[in-house]
């Protein structure tokens, strides 16, 4: 019985000192915790990244519009474009199509005027070109290739794309990718432009190039 009472004793003054050195652990840590460089112990600042026009890389100036235009994938995934954060053509909007999808934006109000879809390997090319004699002065004009764009374009319908700046209309064939941008009466070429042609070697597609996706800031009126 005396040598059970002792063991009970030893263990409970165990569990005592056990108890004593975590409690004096844990204080000094807490102590040292306290006194740590107070910016350790501030939380984090939120940082706010600015919210862009059309999920752009970077804001646009004023007096700039802000777009973003994506040929199709293939013959699977339309186009898109947006402009200063308004979708006007998409495959969700269900009014994008084969061949070419063109938008036309006044430069100064960045207003859309009109927008269609021309197919380029069956359908009537003049149809595209009288959509195209009808441009006003100072617009905008936003292009988008799906397919095909290139099988029925003809010269007329290249000195004009040409003529709005393009430095690529005449090269533009079979199922080649082509994004741009010009306007109306264009003194210079358009730096927004984007082209790759329909190789075997290089296609991303079985059959067709890669998308390709055109962003940036657009000054008002006529840049």
């Amino acid at each position: 019985m005396r040598v059970a009472g002792l063991i009970r004793a030893a263990a409970f003054i165990f569990t005592l000192v056990a108890m004593w050195v975590f409690l004096r652990t844990y204080t000094s840590f807490s102590r040292k915790t306290i006194r740590l460089p107070r910016w350790l112990g501030m939380a984090p600042k939120e940082i706010r990244v600015p919210n862009t026009k059309c999920g752009l890389s970077k804001l646009c100036p004023d007096n700039f519009f802000a777009f973003k235009i994506s040929s199709g994938a293939a013959n699977v995934v339309g186009p898109s474009m947006c402009f200063e954060d308004e979708i006007i053509m998409s495959p969700v909007r269900n009014n994008v199509g084969r061949g070419l999808n063109i938008a036309l934006v006044n430069g100064s109000t960045g207003h859309l005027l009109r927008k269609g879809s021309f197919d380029m390997y069956s359908g009537e090319p003049q149809l595209l070109l009288n959509f195209l004699a009808e441009i006003p002065d100072s617009t905008l004009v936003l292009v988008a290739s799906y397919d095909d764009p290139g099988t029925k374009m003809n010269d007329k319908i290249r000195m004009v794309f040409t003529n709005l700046g393009s430095s690529y209309a005449n090269q533009l064939g079979f199922r080649d990718s082509w994004v741009f941008l010009g306007a109306k009466d264009l003194k210079n070429k358009s730096p927004f432009e984007q082209f790759l042609k329909n190789t075997p070697e290089t296609n991303k597609y079985e059959g067709w190039p890669e998308l390709l996706e055109l962003e940036g800031c657009v000054p008002r009126k006529v840049f």
